[in-house]
């Protein structure tokens, strides 16, 4: 089914989003915790199984003709320079504090400030985060939206969540959704002629890591800082063409 159409995925994302949202709204707080973070796990469970098929790319026929058996290792490189650069930017810092000060400089008080809290919290939830990019590129490079499904089960039952406190305005977020991750997705379709197949392949792998770090996080084992990781998505295809370079 992730191949259905390029830009399956987002269309999938936005239904779930407005479907949760709906549902919340009927069920409001009937749904317990238990069962929310059940959800979460085997949610998580599934994103390290992406992560870990995105990751074996590192062994394809393209790439090892590109860069011989270096796959490893420029998969490796990537996910150090990565980390290294997005540490020294503070990355996944400043995601995190860009997200607060957009909550609170838009929250007012009152009804109008949930209204406005239940547009911006699910929406900044929804679009900022590694699974957003990696999924919506690989949807734009035609490999599926097996990534953004996934996400789209996750982000159904927080829009159910949300919706079930904030209200009627968590709806608005699958209008976000389909503006962020569209964008993206045609960005891949546009410009993925752009890259060899091995460097794709490259990319993909690098990704996977990302997307394990992901689950990880999703299962509570480890709060990695994954948004200091996602410089190492363009650093894995620039790897790819220097050693191919002077192969």
């Amino acid at each position: 089914m992730g191949r259905m159409f390029i830009g399956f995925g987002t269309v999938a994302n936005m239904v779930t989003v407005a479907v949760g949202a709906l549902l919340g709204l009927f069920l409001g707080n009937r749904m317990p915790e238990r069962t929310r973070s059940t959800v979460t796990d085997v949610l998580g469970l599934v994103t390290i199984v992406l992560g870990v098929q995105s990751a074996l790319t590192v062994a394809s026929a393209a790439l090892t003709a590109e860069v011989g058996s270096g796959g490893v290792l420029i998969m490796l490189g990537a996910l150090l320079l990565g980390a290294l650069t997005g540490s020294a930017l503070r990355i996944e810092d400043r995601l995190e504090s860009g997200a607060e000060w957009l909550r609170r400089r838009f929250a007012g008080t009152g009804e109008a400030g949930t209204f406005v809290d239940a547009v911006v919290t699910p929406t900044l939830l929804f679009c900022v985060g590694p699974l957003t990019i990696l999924g919506s590129l690989s949807d734009g490079l035609g490999r599926g939206a097996d990534q953004l499904l996934v996400k789209s089960v996750l982000d159904g039952f927080a829009a159910m969540a949300f919706a079930s406190t904030l209200g009627w305005g968590v709806l608005f977020s699958a209008g976000a959704v389909g503006l962020v991750q569209g964008s993206l997705t045609l960005a891949g379709y546009l410009f993925g002629n752009l890259f060899t197949a091995g460097q794709i392949d490259a990319l993909s792998a690098t990704g996977g890591v990302i997307l394990i770090a992901l689950g990880l996080r999703l299962l509570r084992v480890r709060q990695i800082p994954v948004g200091d990781l996602l410089p190492a998505l363009v650093f894995a295809p620039l790897i790819v063409s220097a050693v191919s370079a002077f192969r």
